[in-house]
């Protein structure tokens, strides 16, 4: 065999070892999931069709040739404002679907195991289907709770009635894809991104519901059954305080499109199969789903949480190609695994997986049992602390990572035919903006400190929770950033954000029972903890080897 015949012999042997089940390939997976006793019911077979047909079909989707398109009218002239996919896009949406867990909402305590299909869908990219997942389930808790506002008191006139929650929640629940109703988040608008506040878009009452009118400017999920708009009533103070939220059904009961008009679809560096557009409502009915703040906390929490699931998923197809390539990928003679250079890039790779997963499934099952009463009271702040917390240390860790596996592959890894890996890279970049940029989030979590002192309980909960942390020093560092000015304090909060990243991750992974798991914990702290000095890093190679095989 010449040396061509051999260096794609060495390529099919790498493609071979990816199409083991992205399930039976990460043990890590199934020990979060006992560890919580979860069972994890169907991902078997899930994972499998992860790493074969959702996997061929996500790449078919996001070739520029198939990508969602705008058709406004009908064959007879009526206005549909229809976005039609490549027909892969929809047996993807079946697969998904068809686990059921839309389904599981409908059961308080079950966000874990909704989010264990989400991230192994993420292992394939955003592909289209993820973006809609987390506003469906962001849509699903709105509806719940404002369903539950109608049924134990009056409310105002053009809320949501008990009736139409209960059916719209039938819709959201359901497994079928070509029945089950998704949904989606218009909130941005031109002159403000994450300045919700300078909304400017309308809502009149008329009768029994609202007239929305007005501009959005960045609309994920476009083609989603239900929309959920923030909007200014009529006469309603300025800023947050003077907006609403509402639900705006694609459809009116006749059947008939609603009141608005897709300005034109976004073109993207990344999520290119799922839709983006412009959005004019002009007059389009919707309906009240109760508090403005308590629903966009919702749609947020929800929607950063499942941001960093699909990190950590795509921070494991990461590791593993990078990790099979290595393996089988030759030079001078040797594998490149064996390189010290390279394999310490693997060991990288494969502790900011574990960490991704190990934060992140913590994080859901903390929400589940706050979800079925199972919590301790001081566990609200601090969820709402870690995640977001837990969106910026996944958001930075993921790119970071894909381009770590670029790396491996080296001019390989930037062609797209090659391997999934730009891909990753373009959906990575723009789940660092979904739902909040860092430095919005740092922000956030600034003024939830200095106003609400939510750190307190925050550190509270980390050292009761992680017996393996070390908080003393990060907890003296952040109480000292909280104590400065605001305007003083917002130059230096990023920097404990980051620092606290290394110290909880690598608590929960130094406590579980893995020995993967435990040297992923050992190698964050003597690789990214403050003061780490690598020449004196005696543990480096056991750790690495540890890691890498």
């Amino acid at each position: 065999m010449n040396a061509v015949d051999t260096a794609r012999t060495a390529f099919d042997a790498w493609r071979a070892e990816l199409s083991l089940s992205a399930w039976e390939a990460d043990p890590h997976l199934r020990t979060l999931l006992a560890h919580y006793g979860r069972d994890g019911a169907g991902l078997a077979a899930f994972g499998a069709e992860v790493s074969g047909c959702i996997d061929a079909w996500a790449k078919e989707t996001n070739r520029d040739e198939n990508l969602p398109h705008l058709r406004r009218y009908d064959d007879v002239g009526h206005r549909t404002e229809r976005i039609v996919f490549h027909p892969d896009y929809h047996e993807i949406g079946r697969r998904v679907y068809r686990t059921g867990l839309m389904r599981r909402y409908a059961t308080p305590g079950q966000e874990l195991d909704t989010l264990a299909v989400a991230y192994l869908l993420g292992q394939d990219g955003e592909a289209g289907h993820a973006c809609p997942l987390a506003c469906t389930a962001g849509m699903i808790k709105s509806v719940q709770a404002a369903g539950r506002d109608a049924a134990g008191a009056d409310v105002p006139p053009g809320s949501v009635s008990a009736e139409q929650a209960a059916a719209w929640l039938e819709r959201l629940y359901d497994p079928d894809y070509d029945r089950h109703a998704h949904a989606s988040q218009f909130l941005t608008e031109v002159q403000g991104g994450s300045d919700v506040g300078s909304n400017a878009v309308v809502a009149r009452l008329d009768g029994d519901r609202w007239r929305i009118s007005g501009e959005k400017w960045f609309c994920s999920v476009i083609d989603a059954q239900l929309f959920l708009v923030t909007a200014r009533p009529d006469g309603a103070g300025a800023g947050t305080g003077g907006l609403g939220a509402f639900v705006v059904p694609r459809t009116k009961a006749d059947g008939t499109v609603n009141d608005f008009v897709v300005r034109r679809m976004k073109a993207k560096l990344g999520t290119r199969s799922m839709a983006s557009a412009e959005v004019d409502f002009c007059g389009a009915e919707g309906w009240r789903v109760g508090d403005f703040r308590r629903t966009v906390e919702i749609v947020l929490n929800t929607s950063r949480v499942y941001n960093a699931i699909v990190a950590a998923g795509m921070l494991q197809r990461a590791w593993r190609e990078a990790r099979a390539y290595a393996r089988h990928r030759t030079a001078f003679g040797t594998p490149i695994a064996d390189f010290p250079l390279v394999a310490r890039i693997l060991a990288r790779l494969q502790t900011e997986a574990h960490a991704a997963r190990a934060s992140t499934f913590w994080i859901a099952d903390m929400a589940d049992r706050a979800a079925t009463g199972r919590s301790r009271d001081l566990e609200a702040g601090a969820w709402r602390m870690l995640v977001n917390l837990n969106k910026i240390w996944t958001a930075l860790a993921c790119p970071a990572g894909v381009r770590d596996a670029i790396e491996i592959f080296g001019g390989n890894g930037a062609i797209e035919e090659f391997s999934v890996l730009p891909r990753l890279l373009r959906d990575s970049l723009v789940i660092e903006a979904w739902e909040g940029g860092h430095g919005v989030l740092c922000a956030q979590l600034l003024r939830d400190s200095q106003r609400l002192k939510l750190h307190e309980s925050l550190f509270a909960l980390l050292r009761a929770a992680l017996p393996h942390g070390e908080f003393a020093a990060v907890e003296a560092r952040w109480r000292a950033v909280v104590a400065k000015p605001e305007a003083e304090a917002r130059w230096h909060v990023r920097d404990v954000v980051e620092e606290l990243r290394v110290e909880v991750q690598s608590a929960l992974l130094l406590g579980e029972v893995g020995e993967v798991a435990r040297a992923a914990g050992a190698h964050l702290r003597a690789t990214l903890r403050r003061g780490a000095d690598p020449l004196a890093d005696d543990g480096l190679a056991e750790r690495v080897t540890a890691l890498v095989q």
